[in-house]
């Protein structure tokens, strides 16, 4: 099982990594303002297994993050505006939008653009 994980690219690692921390966050986010009683104390476990599992798969990843931290970011910003939708229904703005795309491009010049050291 390790050796499959390990062949895995570190891309894989960062967008499951990516869905966890979304998920695990937006059910927190939730159940705070939505919930009360036992359903917010279950909601708060999963949100917390979710936040684990995010934590988790992304040091599973067969690299050093420092290597992985700019598709993190961008990877990240894209997940999070697809969770924001589909958990509270909210469309980025064109600041978010605009915004986004010079993460999105940082992110990506941190990653892919090499240096001779």
């Amino acid at each position: 099982m390790m050796r499959f994980i390990q062949g895995l690219h570190p891309a894989i690692f960062v967008l499951i990594a990516t869905i966890f921390e979304v998920t695990g966050d937006a059910i927190i986010r939730k159940c705070i303002y939505e919930y009360t009683g036992i359903t917010r104390i279950l909601l708060f476990a999963a949100g917390t297994i979710f936040v684990f599992l995010y934590g988790f798969s992304l040091n599973l990843a067969p690299v050093e993050f420092k290597h992985v931290v700019g598709l993190y970011i961008a990877t990240l910003f894209i997940v999070w505006q697809i969770g924001n939708y589909i958990a509270f229904k909210t469309l980025p703005t064109a600041p978010i939008l605009i915004g986004g795309m010079l993460i999105v491009a940082g992110g990506l010049i941190v990653t892919f653009w090499k240096t001779g050291r």
